[in-house]
């Protein structure tokens, strides 16, 4: 079994893995260095806010770091270290060897990195992006930024949503067709729940994104000379921002949805019980994705919209609180009937509760229109948006790193730094965005680079700076703690917090084929509540990578499938399309001659390796067992 799941040596066997696990932390990995990438933009960027009429940046400097550290955050770093988590965790917790595409797994992660170094090249040779994140037209359009910059950056959007969209037709069907056999829609643990609603999410919002990307980079070609965007031609600029934020509002949820799987893992680990309120707890999840696409107008209130529309967005805006507060109320049942331990990963969580709370306030004050045109483009919003994201996703980010940490790497994380780590992190976030909302109601308006001494923002601007500072230092202090525990930490057991969800049931780390028998499971807590007689699955191959595929409500067995093996074609395929968009900006030949080395590449991504018969369904005995089971 070890030979068969065991990749090639070398470098060019840790180039063509398509193991789950491989691939998910190469995704953390990667999403945290974009990470500190977009934090030292954004300390550049405080260092020229501390005080009224700074000169650290220049205004053309200043708009590609702020642009460049928005689009990191969003696109670089906080969706694909949510789907790194998810390749990572989700085949584990549901008992199956890998993810059902292993070679889309590899060729999604080769795009992605492609995308993050035409940024960051980009930036470099100080053609980075300079219209703001968001890249409104016609600011964004041709009339308006001459030269390559937006072109750049819209072709790299367009790059960094195909392994988004990749990783989501993995997870989906992977947690569909591969369970463990007893595992019926009922018994899906709650973060595996919110992948896959998050994952759905992806696969109708972000093609928006692909839709928007693409349009504007055709717009702003001059041999194709498309006005999609150009009223004087028949388009409109508010089409952009319609497709934006429908794309951009749900994307918050994509972020967070996960973290609302995190929590909902840590809070029954750390109280000793089940999770309060489950079946509430994952139709909460579905409610809150289905109302997040019916939200995406409240960005555009100040826009020449029709009143009875804005009057339905807000009460989308305000109906989309209720599934939150049935979150919020299932956590805090969960934490009175438990007993808690207060260990990092829970502290964590506790500091998410205060900082999401006060987040969604704001929120629904911003759902109001008559409140939404008083602070719109202040710093009140930067506050806001912070307070959301930051408080929703990333400090249960760090509670699951901490968690799941002895998981990769066998060892656990230091709790002196861990606890430095906290409550630099807490103090730093709270110095720095809370001072913001009272910027905002001052009247600061955001995405300026200097301001005038006389305004009255100086002391505020001067405390966010600090507190940024601050918030560096505990992410610092979390960098420090990795290095040292990665080699000499406490050397952690196969489930170091008495856990109850499936993945802790194998070593830590574990081996390449995940189980040597993939499990079966009679109950939504297996490691608490199964007996250790429990049924086990055989049959399967050891001299293929084969995988149990079940049903997909109630996860009986259906058939067997087999994986394809580790292959160099997914990263020249993934080369071949980074080329081809990439070539596309400077040269129009570029887009047929890729489409041409596209095919080439796909015939030989496919291109049968053997002729082994298709492996047969499992047969009577296998599922008369699994009826025991259930």
């Amino acid at each position: 079994m070890a030979r068969t799941w065991a990749r090639s040596p070398g470098f060019l066997g840790w180039v063509m893995s398509t193991d789950h696990k491989d691939i998910g932390l190469r995704y953390i990995v990667t999403s945290f260095v974009f990470f500190l990438l977009g934090g030292v933009l954004a300390l550049l960027m405080r260092v020229q806010l501390a005080f009224p009429g700074g000169a650290f940046l220049g205004p053309d400097s200043y708009n590609q770091v702020f642009t460049t550290h928005g689009t990191t955050m969003m696109f670089l770093f906080a969706v694909p270290v949510m789907e790194g988590f998810g390749l990572y965790l989700v085949p584990l917790m549901i008992g199956t060897r890998n993810v059902s595409f292993p070679r889309l797994l590899n060729f999604s992660y080769y795009v992605y990195l492609i995308a993050g170094l035409l940024l960051y090249v980009s930036l470099l040779l100080n053609i980075g992006p300079d219209m703001g994140w968001f890249a409104y037209v016609p600011l964004s359009g041709p009339e308006y930024s001459p030269g390559k910059r937006v072109d750049l950056w819209s072709w790299f959007v367009t790059l960094v949503e195909i392994p988004a969209l990749a990783v989501s037709v993995e997870l989906i069907t992977t947690i569909l067709k591969q369970r463990a056999p007893g595992m019926s829609l009922n018994r899906i643990p709650a973060y595996v729940w919110s992948q896959l609603v998050t994952s759905t999410m992806i696969l109708f919002a972000f093609p928006a994104v692909l839709l928007f990307s693409t349009m504007l980079g055709t717009d702003r070609t001059a041999r194709i000379n498309t006005h999609f965007f150009n009223p004087a031609e028949g388009g409109d600029a508010l089409l952009w921002q319609h497709l934006f934020w429908f794309f951009g509002h749900p994307d918050v949820y994509v972020i967070f949805l996960p973290a609302v799987g995190f929590v909902s893992t840590i809070l029954p680990t750390f109280t000793g019980r089940r999770l309060f309120g489950y079946s509430a707890l994952m139709l909460s999840l579905i409610a809150t994705a289905f109302i997040g696409f019916g939200v995406w107008v409240h960005h555009m209130f100040a826009t020449p919209l029709p009143e009875l529309g804005q009057g339905m967005f807000t009460a989308a805006s305000l109906m989309i609180v209720i599934p939150s507060g049935v979150q919020i109320f299932c956590w805090t049942a969960t934490l009175w009937g438990g007993r808690p331990r207060l260990e990092l990963p829970l502290a964590f969580v506790l500091g998410f509760f205060a900082i999401f709370v006060l987040g969604g306030l704001t929120g629904v004050m911003l759902a109001s229109v008559s409140i939404n045109l008083q602070v719109h483009d202040t710093y009140f919003i930067v506050a806001h948006l912070h307070y959301v994201l930051i408080g929703g996703s990333i400090f249960p980010l760090f509670g699951a790193l901490y968690y799941w940490f002895p998981k990769w790497s066998g060892r656990l994380m230091g709790s002196t730094l861990g606890w430095w780590n906290f409550w630099l992190m807490f103090l730093g976030f709270n110095l720095t965005f809370f001072p913001m909302h009272l910027l905002g109601l001052r009247g600061m308006p955001r995405r300026v680079y200097t301001y005038p001494a006389g305004a009255g923002w100086g002391g505020l601007n001067f405390l966010a700076s600090v507190g940024a500072g601050l918030l560096g230092l505990g992410v610092l202090a979390f960098l420090v703690n990795v290095v040292w525990s990665w080699r000499r930490g406490r050397v952690a057991d196969a489930n170091p917090w008495r856990a109850g969800t499936l993945e802790w049931s194998t070593s830590s780390p574990p081996p390449r084929y995940n189980y040597l028998h993939p499990p079966t499971i009679r109950s939504l807590y297996p490691l608490w509540e199964d007996s250790p007689d429990t049924p086990v699955i055989t049959g399967l191959s050891t001299e293929v990578r084969e995988v149990l595929v079940t049903t997909t409500q109630d996860a009986l067995p259906d058939h067997r499938y087999e994986l394809a093996a580790d292959s160099i074609w997914p990263l020249l395929t993934a080369l071949v399309v980074g080329g081809m968009l990439i070539g596309f900006v400077f040269y129009l030949i570029a887009f047929p001659v890729g489409l041409g080395l596209l095919f080439l590449a796909l015939v030989g991504w496919f291109w049968p390796k053997s002729g082994r018969a298709p492996a047969p369904s499992v047969g009577r005995t296998e599922v008369a067992v699994l009826e025991e089971v259930r």
